[in-house]
C-alpha cells in the first residue's frame, strides 16, 4: 500500500487491551502503516512530546480514565483521530467529541481502516517528526 518508509503513514494506537492493541498493529503494519502502540494516557503524552502522527486510534476508556483532555490536545494539534472504543457513544460522551469518527469494539479491522482513509481526505499534509 505504501511503497517507501519515508512515504508510509505514522500512526499511534492508544489502547489499554494488549491483545486488541498488537491485533490492531499487526494488521495496520500489514497494510504498510508505520505504527507505535501505548496503553496509556501518560504513555500517550510522553511518545506525542517528541512525535506527531499522522492519525491516532484511540481508546476512550483506558486504565488511567477517559481520555477527554487527551482527544482535545489531539483536536488541539490537528491531529486527526478515531475513537475506537468499547464504551458506547449513546452512553454519553463529551460534546468536544461530537465530530469525531466513533467506532465501537468489536469490528472488523477492515472497517478501521477505512476510517482512517476516511480521515486522510478531510485532512491537511502533515509529516512526522
Amino acid at each position: 500500500m505504501f511503497p517507501e518508509r519515508l512515504t508510509q503513514p505514522r500512526c499511534l494506537i492508544i489502547e489499554d487491551q494488549a491483545l486488541i492493541a498488537m491485533s490492531v498493529e499487526a494488521y495496520l503494519e500489514e497494510v504498510g502503516f508505520d505504527v507505535q502502540a501505548v496503553a496509556s494516557i501518560a504513555q500517550a503524552r510522553e511518545w506525542l512530546a517528541d512525535n506527531t502522527p499522522e492519525f491516532v486510534i484511540l481508546d476512550f476508556m483506558l486504565k488511567d480514565g477517559p481520555a477527554t483532555e487527551l482527544a482535545e490536545e489531539l483536536h488541539q494539534r490537528s491531529i486527526p483521530f478515531v475513537v475506537y472504543s468499547g464504551y458506547p457513544r449513546h452512553m454519553g460522551v463529551p460534546s468536544e467529541l461530537d465530530d469525531v469518527p466513533w467506532l465501537e469494539k468489536p469490528m472488523k479491522r477492515e472497517e478501521l481502516l477505512k476510517a482512517l482513509v476516511q480521515l486522510s481526505l478531510k485532512k491537511p499534509d502533515i509529516r512526522h517528526s
